[in-house]
Parts: C-alpha cells; structure tokens; sequence
C-alpha cells in the first residue's frame, strides 16, 4: 500500500511529499527530476544519484531513531536551550522608507511593487 505523506514537523525538501511504502521512505529519480523542473533549477545526473541515495541514508536514520527504546516518551524539542529570561524587546518607532524611495532602488517595477523573476512554475 502506497500513502503520500509529509515529513512530520520538519521543512519538507524540494518541498517534496514523500511516498512511503511499507515504512520505507521512497523517492525516485523521476520525482526528483520533476521538483528541480517545479523550481527551475536542474541538475546533472550524478546528482540525481548523490540525492536519491541521501534520501536512503536519510531513511536509514529515521529507522535508528523510531526504534529507540522509548522514543515515544520523549517530549518533542521546541528550543535547544531553556531560557526563562528570553523577554521580547520594546516596539520602537523608527525612521522607514516611503513607497516612493524603496521603488527608486528597482530597475523592475509594477504598480507599487518590485517585479522579481520567477522561481517556481505554478
């Protein structure tokens, strides 16, 4: 049985959707070559090879991990260290650029916007 799902709490890569089948994380060549087209970037084909056996490295670490005596007890980290001082500073108000003086620094401008290249097709 083939489910897609999402890495769980982490930035996806390629912001991928991973195929997992029978708890093996799965991602082909050709799924690669498709996200680097989405992001219009590519890649030579040793590349491809160097990711996809990352991703197997990857699955082999994740395995590691689930299988630790008792992981499912561990509280998830939210910060590496605890700071009970950690305070948020005042609001200042502070000089800012017009509209006006940020569009003078743009070759590239629509409306009231800077017009910046494509990145990722839709």
């Amino acid at each position: 049985m083939i489910k897609r799902v999402a890495p769980r709490g982490k930035r996806p890569l390629l912001l991928t959707v991973f195929f997992i089948k029978e708890g093996i994380l799965m991602v082909t060549k050709k799924e690669l070559k498709d996200y680097a087209s989405k992001l219009m970037f590519s890649m030579s084909e040793e590349e491809y090879e160097t990711l996809e056996s990352e991703f197997v490295f990857l699955q082999k670490q994740m395995d590691k991990i689930a299988n630790m005596d008792g992981i499912d007890n561990v509280e998830p980290l939210v910060f590496p260290k605890e700071n009970k001082e950690f305070k948020l500073r005042d609001d200042e108000i502070r000089d800012y650029l017009t509209v006006d003086e940020v569009l003078a620094n743009s070759k590239h401008k629509l409306k009231d916007q800077i017009k910046v290249p494509r990145v990722v097709q839709e």
